[in-house]
């Protein structure tokens, strides 16, 4: 039995006959596949973007310094000034702007008359409320100051509105109480808008600015308050005596001052009421050196009388043609061949003859075929893949030669109509951070719908790769 339990166990060489071709043909397969995959997904791809018409709005947000024509007027009197002019309402030579009380008993006398009590009408509460609305309209929460300015001016109206109120009562009082011929009424001596406040802009022109004064976080003013106390020669208000006004902004880009001076007038667009005028274009130049720009206008100063820096937007003509995105637009070089180098046949097919020498050293011509994507007055823009620098053509039927060698940039865009990326020029007529505005149908061109390269580098990785 143990004899019969033991096998020997012979091996035989494989039969290389016996392999599977179809096995090995099917692996060969896996693998190609799945380099291809590996290589796809590792190659940068060309993405395709379609060319449509469309505009672009310029966007020139500024802030600017409102300068107008204020007359401030100072008190005659010392004592405690009280106002019942509305602010940012217009007087006329003659009305009651404010009243002056040397004793400072005036209050404790119409209390003690059962006078002090005030009743606001519609008028007043709608001032209160135009007041509110125009601070919530413009208020950044990056400049928290301004609430305190929004504060004052607000008790200031408050006190004014019961001023008036308690005017009314004074003529049923007794004329001879002491505190009552304590009052002086000042009255308007011009005609204009009332302000009640001063910050030392008043009398300075667009050559006095500095680039300093257009921060607002900056500026400041000084708020006149109602029943304060002050001396004679103290500013108790100003007046703005004219409708023509202006403001001034600051451009560091000459052209562009340039252009807004060419423009002659510009369409302005307040952002706190996006209220929009038309204004007069004209220029100034401070001592350092710094130019403003200045608009004037005729209109509309009464609605921002009580503003000095506001943030404004010029609206210029928008520029229309075909929109594409910045990252299409490519430079790319060309050789120039003169004009009567250049053999132009009937299906638009374009060629040269380029001077060789055969294997005997006997010298002759070959046809070269070109693309022309350019053209000046005596020369063709040529690409450069089918000629080399120094190559030598021969004017058709002439002996006379032409060294190639003179260069020269286009700027355009790779257009994909046929299937592969085929440069085009482009003329750009206004371009922001992210899109230019090119012209439409010009030769050698673009058109609407034409399909792009998105991406201009994915062409230039694509060459890279190809030449290496």
């Amino acid at each position: 039995m143990a004899k019969g339990s033991s096998q020997k166990v012979t091996k035989y060489p494989k039969n290389l006959n016996n392999i599977n071709i179809g096995v090995v043909f099917f692996a060969v397969i896996a693998i190609y596949i799945i380099i291809s995959v590996v290589s796809y997904f590792r190659k940068e791809h060309i993405v395709g973007y379609e060319v449509k018409e469309g505009a672009l709005s310029t966007n020139n947000i500024y802030d600017a310094i409102a300068l107008r024509d204020e007359l401030i007027v100072e008190s005659d009197t010392a004592g405690y000034v009280n106002y019942f002019a509305a602010e940012g309402g217009r007087v006329a030579v003659g009305n009651l702007v404010y009243t002056v009380d040397e004793s400072g008993q005036l209050l404790e006398f119409l209390k003690s008359q059962g006078s002090d009590e005030v009743f606001l009408g519609d008028e007043d509460l709608g001032e209160l409320r135009s007041q509110i609305v125009d601070f919530k309209s413009s208020f950044n929460e990056h400049d928290f100051y301004t609430v305190y300015d929004f504060k004052v001016g607000l008790d200031g109206t408050v006190q004014k509105l019961s001023n008036n109120s308690i005017l009314n009562n004074i003529s049923s009082l007794n004329s001879n109480s002491s505190a009552l011929q304590a009052i002086n009424y000042k009255y308007a001596g011009n005609t204009g808008i009332v302000i009640y406040s001063t910050d030392g802009y008043e009398d300075l022109a667009p050559s006095d600015l500095k680039l300093e004064m257009f921060d607002n976080a900056s500026y400041s003013k000084n708020q006149l308050i109602n029943n304060a106390l002050v001396k004679a020669g103290d500013p108790v208000y100003k007046l703005c005596t004219s409708e023509e006004w202006s403001i001034v902004i600051h451009e560091d880009d000459p052209d562009k001052v340039q252009e807004m001076v060419d423009s002659g007038y510009i369409k302005v667009r307040f952002l706190k009421n996006q209220n929009e005028s038309w204004g007069k274009v004209s220029t100034a130049t401070n001592l350092n050196g710094d130019t403003f720009v200045v608009l004037t206008f005729t209109n509309s100063m009464i609605t921002f009388c009580r503003d000095r820096i506001l943030s404004v937007e010029l609206i210029t003509e928008d520029e229309k043609g075909l929109k594409i995105p910045n990252s299409a637009v490519s430079n790319k070089s060309f050789y120039l061949i003169p004009k009567a180098y250049v053999i132009k046949n009937n299906d638009n097919t374009a060629g040269v003859l380029r001077d060789k020498y055969d294997e005997q050293g006997n010298e002759t011509s070959e046809f070269v075929n070109i693309s022309v994507y350019n053209e000046n007055d005596t020369e063709y823009y040529v690409n450069m893949d089918a000629l080399r620098s120094g190559d030598t053509l021969i004017m058709p039927d002439s002996n006379e030669r032409f060294a190639v060698g003179k260069q020269d940039t286009l700027v355009g865009v790779y257009n994909i109509n046929k299937g592969y990326p085929d440069f085009r020029q482009i003329r750009i007529l206004y371009q922001n951070d992210e899109y230019s505005i090119v012209k439409s149908n010009t030769m050698y061109g673009l058109s609407v719908y034409d399909y792009i390269v998105l991406d201009v580098d994915a062409v230039d990785n694509s060459s890279e790769a190809t030449s290496e």
